[in-house]
């Protein structure tokens, strides 16, 4: 008969055993912490929706608030200013915050203000270049496109399309940025090693809203005004390929934007998009693995949505009205709320992990396809 002692010993050299050969979630799972960045005000310059300042929510502790990160941006008046877009990088360390009048940079590890530089024609929905030294700033709806030095915020070159600067989309491998205005139903396409305008695509039914592109950066799908839907175009060859219309609701006035479909994302994996829909406070969701595309599911929101960005992973979709919703299942799982309790809203979102003191990534506010070949 073995002695319990020795039964025991062997246990305990077996689960040590055990425990050398299989993986470790303390190194591979736990050592990460991924938070949510949200800059507010991230709806207009309503701060009813979760005040001023940058909210970090623990994405993996029920979005549990972290802290709040102030800055200024703030208008002649004292009042914050209408925040236009957020961008940030991994190998930099670096957060950027745009308003209509300003561009902020925050050192992401310290939460300290690095600087605060104005343009003379403001600006609105900037794009990193993946290695994090470039910027491309829209100027405020005026006829320029700032391309920006990321350090500084010195300004290296402007490009005139003339079209209403508005949003702007970093390809995933750097190689072109698209730039979209309220006022052209054409998407410019820039070279990044020239900084030049060198083709356009469409044109599309009307003025382009957001819009995202896929990886290699061979399609776009862009919103447009008086369209509750989206349009598919062909990077290369500059051609429309699809219109594509929601069924089975209506389109009506809508709060914000002034157009049926503002917000538009793809899924990382590519096979769906999914769109806004402001007057029914819904979301809708396209298989786009083939075409046409074909409507497959509808989300109901608690507000108007007028954006939509995906977790790096792909497995959780944040609309602008605060709702947290599982890609997969296509449930709403959890709702933000801030310090006070109140209810978070902002079209300005962004991911961010960590490792201990290193930062292992950071997301982008465009929901763009992410298959690199």
């Amino acid at each position: 008969m073995l002695s319990k002692f020795f039964i025991g010993r062997t246990l305990l050299l077996l689960t040590l055993l055990g425990s050398l050969l299989l993986p470790s979630r303390t190194t591979a799972e736990d050592g990460l912490k991924r938070w949510l960045y949200v800059a507010e005000p991230g709806i207009r310059n309503y701060i009813e929706y979760g005040g001023h300042g940058v909210i970090v929510f623990d994405i993996d502790n029920d979005y549990a608030f972290v802290k709040r990160i102030p800055f200024q941006g703030l208008a002649v008046d004292g009042t914050p200013d209408n925040v236009k877009g957020i961008c940030g990088n991994a190998a930099t360390g670096k957060l950027y915050i745009s308003t209509i009048a300003h561009l902020i940079c925050l050192d992401l590890i310290t939460d300290q203000v690095l600087w605060e530089r104005q343009y003379p024609n403001g600006c609105d929905r900037m794009s990193m270049s993946p290695d994090g030294k470039v910027i491309y700033q829209p100027s405020f709806e005026k006829e320029n496109w700032y391309v920006l030095d990321a350090a500084s915020g010195d300004v290296l070159q402007e490009l005139r399309p003339d079209s209403h600067a508005h949003n702007t989309v970093y390809a995933v491998d750097g190689s072109h940025v698209f730039l979209a205005g309220l006022g052209s139903p054409l998407l410019s396409i820039t070279d990044t090693t020239t900084h030049q305008i060198t083709a356009t695509c469409g044109p599309f039914s009307n003025s382009i809203r957001p819009f995202t592109v896929n990886g290699v950066g061979s399609r776009c799908f862009v919103n447009v005004n008086e369209l509750l839907g989206f349009e598919i175009g062909d990077l290369k060859s500059g051609k429309k390929l699809h219109r594509v219309e929601v069924n089975g609701f209506a389109a009506g006035p809508v709060k914000r934007h002034g157009c049926p479909s503002h917000g538009i994302a793809m899924t990382p994996d590519e096979k769906e998009i999914w769109i806004s829909d402001g007057h029914n406070e819904h979301l809708h969701i396209f298989d786009v693995s083939s075409m046409p595309p074909k409507q497959v599911a509808s989300i109901q929101l608690r507000e108007q949505p007028g954006w939509i960005t995906f977790s790096i992973d792909g497995q959780t979709c944040w609309p602008s009205t605060g709702e947290v919703i599982d890609t997969a299942s296509r449930q709403i799982t959890h709702r933000l709320t801030d310090e006070t309790g109140r209810m978070v809203m902002s079209e300005k979102i962004l991911e961010v992990q960590f490792r201990g003191t290193r930062i292992e990534a950071v997301g982008d506010q465009f929901g763009r396809g992410a298959i690199l070949n």
